[in-house]
């Protein structure tokens, strides 16, 4: 009888630790994710985009917008964070930004780019507030990412931004 105690013990205990592996970096997956988001994108800054409009530009950054990953994880890992109306709220602060630069122009006054930035970085703060958990660690470093690649899209440096960091460390919360 102790044995099969013992026995039924060890089983639960290797399926939690089974089932709680796919949350965890030992998940080929989520160490595929890093090590693509560990390779910072450069293709705005590659000549061979030249041939891009502005607003082709603007526009193709929307292809690393991360929501429907974040949606993804709200069905496999139970983050309740995450869920459509959220995502819904995050992709439209980004497809605003994007609007008002396009309509601004390529030529467009830089101050004002920057705002746009700063009202779209607030409005993140405000979404992260009002759902505390929504942008952690991994959502950190696609947001900045996506804007890194707004603001050169748009023609502005992120490294001329807070030391370097880019232009939402400027106003970020998270």
């Amino acid at each position: 009888m102790t044995y099969l105690i013992i026995g039924t013990l060890i089983i639960g205990v290797i399926a939690y630790l089974y089932t709680n592996s796919k949350k965890t970096n030992n998940n080929p997956e989520v160490e595929n994710n890093l090590t693509e988001k560990a390779q910072p994108r450069t293709e705005f800054e590659n000549p061979l985009n030249d041939s891009l409009t502005y607003s082709e530009k603007l526009n193709k950054t929307k292809e690393l917008y991360p929501f429907a990953k974040w949606r993804e994880n709200f069905f496999e890992y139970q983050m309740e964070q995450y869920t459509e109306e959220n995502c819904n709220e995050a992709k439209g602060i980004f497809d605003n930004l994007i609007f008002k630069l396009i309509t601004l122009g390529e030529n467009g006054n830089k101050n004002e780019k920057e705002q746009y930035f700063e009202i779209a970085i607030k409005s993140l703060n405000k979404l992260n507030g009002k759902d505390e958990g929504i942008i952690e660690t991994g959502e950190r470093e696609d947001l900045c990412e996506l804007i890194d690649q707004i603001t050169l899209a748009s023609g502005l440096k992120p490294k001329d931004y807070a030391d370097g960091e880019g232009i939402a460390d400027l106003w970020r919360e998270w």
